[in-house]
């Protein structure tokens, strides 16, 4: 196999597929994309908000971590790519009345939560909208600055959770997504802001993890203690926990171009490190996937609906490398991802699942069960929890497959799922998760999440979308879908001497 590692830089290249179109056919499936969303939201406004008119929203109570708000301001990117005016309006002016300086709820609130939902969801909004709306950007920097309470014990890692009214932390181990997922958001906000402490801050924090000893080159422990900065003990997963501080890596040098090659370089090193350890394939069926790496060093064969977005990112990377090995690699991961849609019930992919390897059958979970190693032989990996939670990842990285291949293999699989969500989501009116995605008859989750709007929707619809709106030229997603307008590519990305 041939690895990352190359003793030469390489210019990047271009992401999307040049001169990609959609066929005249895509029109039908964008039409069903926004059916889905006019209906779920209309369900979400209903009882969410109650029955008034739109005045007395102003007046809805606020939950900073994930309440009415969040869907709210989470879904306003996703309203303008779909020429949703009215509702993009509606937004807007809910948004000129939340104060972030008080909070309505007894709850903590989530640094990484509130910064991929709100202060993304506020600049990727204003800058959609022609950066017509100037007080998106003073909300995010209102958000923000009480957000900044993160980092007041001198610490260089942010503290996870904060309670905003009290004004006080919580001392609690956070994990390296929190802490890495913040580059994106934070350096727009000083773009707009004029003020770069927002970006030192963030960056900070991202340099801090990637200079911390690893427990694999380029690929941290999933737990780090903010008091500290140091880590505490040496689970590596690309799953939840780790998974947007991989993603935001790439990303960041692309959407910054920064002169600093640690970004680039770290998310190299991570991919070059996951391709000779992480990379494995099923005994049934062949379908690769990345596992885990547990504190004791033991291969974990487990995989996760949150961790499926690696295929989309290290599309991303490996064209913005230039890297045909990993663009191949990405595609192979992205099919195997795509197995667990195909394989049950529904056509819909659960939230956790497991393998058995070549290599030895550890996982974690225990020995599966007679039906589990059933279901196994006939698909080549059996289900560990049979939720889905409206989780947008598989369809993500379908998405960045599209745009990258052309391959209309990509569009008859995003077609597949509006099918299976129409079919088993719908609660009329409205959609929900389920809870068993091998039974056509399982009952419906009783909520909707906000990311179903944010990142689900949106991912579909610009897979039936002309490719040169958002062009993956043009922007970067951030991990919650809202999407930034990017300067220029630079030419090469990474110092090709990055840590092996």
């Amino acid at each position: 196999m041939v690895l990352v590692s190359t003793p030469t830089v390489v210019k990047a290249g271009s992401v999307q597929l040049p001169g990609l179109t959609v066929p005249v056919s895509a029109a039908t499936d964008r039409a069903s994309v926004v059916q889905i969303f006019n209906e779920s939201y209309n369900t979400y406004r209903e009882f969410a908000w109650g029955h008034d008119e739109v005045a007395p929203l102003s007046q809805a109570p606020l939950d900073p971590l994930n309440g009415w708000g969040a869907s709210i301001v989470d879904a306003m990117s996703t309203m303008y790519i779909m020429g949703l005016t009215d509702r993009f309006h509606e937004a807007l002016d809910f948004t000129q009345n939340i104060d972030f300086t008080q909070s309505n709820t007894t709850d903590t609130v989530s640094m990484f939560e509130t910064t991929i939902r709100y202060v993304g969801g506020l600049i990727s909004a204003y800058e959609l909208s022609g950066q017509r709306h100037s007080f998106l950007v003073d909300k995010a920097k209102q958000l923000a600055d009480r957000l900044s309470l993160a980092w007041s014990k001198g610490n260089t890692i942010p503290f996870g959770h904060l309670d905003f009214n009290a004004n006080t932390v919580d001392n609690q181990i956070s994990n390296i997504a929190g802490a890495g997922t913040l580059t994106l958001e934070w350096s727009r906000l000083s773009k707009y802001t004029g003020n770069d402490t927002y970006r030192k801050l963030a960056e900070g924090s991202v340099l801090k993890i990637a200079a911390n000893s690893a427990p694999l080159p380029g690929l941290p422990a999933q737990a780090i203690d903010p008091s500290t900065g140091l880590p505490v003990g040496g689970y590596v997963s690309w799953g939840g926990g780790s998974d947007s501080y991989f993603e935001y890596l790439i990303k960041y040098a692309r959407l910054s171009n920064t002169n600093d090659n640690t970004f680039a370089d770290s998310w190299l090193t991570a991919v070059d490190t996951s391709i000779r350890t992480l990379i494995k394939t099923s005994a049934v069926g062949n379908h690769m996937y990345l596992a885990d790496y547990d504190s004791k060093g033991r291969i974990r064969h487990v995989g996760s609906h949150l961790a499926c977005f690696y295929a989309g990112n290290w599309l991303l990377g490996g064209k913005l490398t230039n890297n045909d090995t990993i663009v191949r690699l990405a595609l192979e991961l992205n099919d195997g991802c795509w197995n667990t849609y195909t394989s049950d019930a529904t056509g819909i992919g659960p939230e956790a699942f497991a393998y058995t390897c070549a290599d030895g059958n550890f996982t974690g979970n225990g020995n599966p069960s007679a039906e589990q190693l059933a279901f196994y032989n006939r698909h080549g990996f059996y289900i560990t929890d049979p939720f889905y939670v409206q989780r947008p990842e598989v369809l993500e990285s379908n998405f960045y497959a599209w745009r990258v291949t052309g391959n209309h293999t990509y569009l008859q699989r995003a077609r597949s799922a509006i099918a299976s969500f129409n079919r088993y989501l719908s609660t009329q009116p409205g959609f929900a998760g389920i809870y068993d995605v091998n039974d056509p008859t399982t009952p419906r989750v009783d909520e909707t999440e906000s990311f179903w709007f944010a990142e689900v929707l949106k991912y579909l619809y610009l897979t039936f979308d002309d490719p040169n709106r958002i062009s993956l030229d043009e922007y970067v997603f951030n991990t919650e879908a809202h999407p930034f307008l990017a300067p220029p590519a630079k030419a090469v990305y990474g110092s090709g001497q990055y840590r092996r």
